[in-house]
């Protein structure tokens, strides 16, 4: 028996280069009351010395979860519908493998709970239906929850691309990354 109404037809997407750096999404994030108040998505500044460029950082829920698998107390999982949740308070020991394996630098160890805490796509609302907090306050359309119809009529000259390269290691995630049209995967060096 499903207990749950996520929707599987909705995706998450994420467009860089709309980024403007209001920090709305990380307001809406810290008012989720499964998170204690504590943001789970990053605005971070490209290179802060020549340019105002911001971009937005959300956990990519890899389809093999690098920070799971180097768990050793197996505290975080991965759900049927591929989010991967924040570590289990009873399990997690702090140790911060995740933090340090993670290839998008996701995972943040939370020094007063001693614990790993990460986006987890708002599991408490998209779980019944509701899109993730972030999505729905962001004004620029940086952050999208939904069809991956509605993305490619919104922006039709780009594609959303989950496939990574870094260096050797392919990495494929439920949220995408919304690149140039025709871009099949983002290599990074």
């Amino acid at each position: 028996m499903n207990l749950t109404n996520f929707n599987t037809s909705e995706e998450f997407f994420v467009d860089m280069q709309r980024c403007i750096g209001c920090k709305a999404c990380e307001m809406a994030c810290a008012e989720c009351e499964t998170n204690g108040q504590q943001t789970l998505i990053s605005v971070n500044y490209v290179d802060r010395a020549s340019t105002i460029q911001t971009t937005v950082q959300v956990c990519m829920h890899c389809e093999d979860p690098v920070c799971a698998n180097v768990c050793p107390a197996d505290a975080i999982s991965q759900d049927e519908f591929g989010v991967v949740h924040s570590a289990s308070t009873e399990r997690c020991i702090g140790c911060s493998n995740c933090v340090m394996a993670c290839p998008f630098g996701v995972p943040k160890k939370v020094e007063e709970y001693d614990l790993m805490m990460k986006c987890t796509m708002c599991y408490d609302r998209t779980s019944i239906g509701k899109k993730p907090m972030c999505a729905t306050v962001c004004p620029s359309g940086a952050l999208f929850y939904g069809t991956r119809e509605q993305i490619e009529e919104m922006r039709p000259n780009t594609t959303p691309i989950n496939n990574f390269i870094f260096g050797k290691e392919k990495v494929k995630t439920k949220v995408n990354i919304m690149m140039p049209k025709g871009s099949t995967e983002l290599r990074i060096y």
